[in-house]
């Protein structure tokens, strides 16, 4: 009896301390992440199209820019999220654009402030022409401390993809 007990209470908590693994995307790929990660879906990296994306939990904000003359809404995962996904570990995050536009950002502060990846500008799919399909965006009007070119800088537009150092 003591035995089976404790093999259903070892079966009940089994779904509780399994690893997930990132699924295989199934549309065009638009974001790779590479570095320290511990759940790649495509050898070493994790590949994500945007269906992906769509299905982890998604954010809005409004914020003002410096790249737009009002205001605009951004929708998408948060980067924090994007990065849990793929079980990414590291110190910073290096950004990389379709342009080769490269900026690193503190890990931290993907877990320190609400940074999206947004996929929607105003509700809309971005195109590349418009900074899409990926922007990585800091919510600057939630805290004076991101209206400066510090942070500025570390939004990245038309993203393509993440390397985790």
């Amino acid at each position: 009896m003591r035995s089976r007990r404790r093999f259903m209470c070892c079966l009940a908590a089994l779904p509780l301390t399994r690893a997930w693994a990132l699924d295989a995307p199934t549309g065009p790929i638009v974001l790779t992440v590479t570095g320290r990660l511990r759940l790649p879906n495509a050898g070493a990296q994790a590949h994500f199209d945007m269906d992906m994306l769509e299905h982890l939990p998604q954010h809005s904000f409004v914020t003002r820019t410096p790249w737009y003359a009002m205001p605009h809404k951004f929708t998408g995962p948060l980067l924090r999220d994007v990065l849990a996904a793929c079980g990414a570990q590291g110190s910073n995050v290096r950004a990389i654009a379709l342009n080769d536009y490269r900026v690193d950002l503190p890990f931290e502060d993907a877990q320190r402030f609400d940074v999206l990846l947004a996929r929607l500008l105003d509700d809309k799919p971005m195109a590349v022409r418009d900074k899409g399909p990926l922007f990585i965006v800091y919510p600057f009007d939630s805290s004076p401390e991101l209206r400066s070119t510090v942070y500025y800088s570390r939004s990245a537009w038309q993203l393509k993809s993440l390397e985790v150092l």
